[in-house]
């Protein structure tokens, strides 16, 4: 039996949390459909990852590029921010990053929290993982899936996506040019993905959360 998402998130505000630009990667269609569906969807990237932009690109890239992608996914401008700690060392700025996001609780009051998975290596990730279930106590909070930073998955949770929704993700994360290398970036990657998470909750495609808090 599938819950209709306007029963459970239209209307409802919707923050992404992302450690790096580029880590909607993990939840660009459910984005699409969260705005398909009249949702207030808000975004924050805590790095603008200038330390690791290829050659031959400007340092501010990503967040250019950022900014393009979340436009395209249909995120209102003014609900995009890309702040600046250094990639690669969160841990050290851990009490920051929660007196940020605590300050985003406040502020926006969401009913979900999209952010990376437990099960992300990264340590950035976790961090943001860590500190965001400790700021967003009222929240439902699901964990996106980044397999280039996974061993094992437990998801638990789908959204289901329709072509559009598919054609939109990789359109969008199309605007990434500085990491067009990436093999997770490949646009046959991300549709073989989202299929076979379709096939698992009968779908033409999905993506796939572990549930890390469900409020009802």
């Amino acid at each position: 039996m599938r819950l209709d998402s306007h029963v459970l998130l239209r209307q409802a505000t919707v923050l992404v949390l992302a450690a790096h630009t580029d880590d909607e990667f993990g939840c660009a269609g459910t984005i699409a459909r969260l705005i398909e569906s009249g949702a207030e969807v808000h975004y924050i990237a805590l790095s603008r990852c200038e330390e690791s932009v290829p050659p031959g690109f400007p340092a501010d890239v990503l967040e250019g590029e950022c900014r393009a992608c979340t436009r395209l996914l249909g995120i209102e401008s003014d609900r995009v921010r890309v702040e600046g700690f250094r990639v690669r060392h969160f841990p050290a700025y851990r009490q920051d990053i929660l007196e940020l996001l605590v300050r985003l609780r406040r502020e926006i009051e969401p009913a979900l929290v999209l952010l990376p998975s437990s099960y992300d290596t990264h340590q950035d990730h976790a961090t943001v993982c860590e500190e965001g279930f400790r700021a967003f106590k009222s929240s439902s909070i699901l964990g996106y899936e980044l397999p280039q930073n996974l061993i094992s998955f437990h998801h638990s949770a789908f959204v289901s996506l329709e072509e559009r929704h598919i054609e939109r993700k990789i359109a969008a994360l199309g605007a990434y040019a500085s990491q067009a290398f990436r093999r997770y970036a490949a646009p046959e990657f991300v549709r073989s993905l989202g299929s076979v998470r379709g096939v698992q909750c009968d779908a033409p495609y999905a993506e796939a959360f572990e549930v890390v808090r469900l409020i009802l």
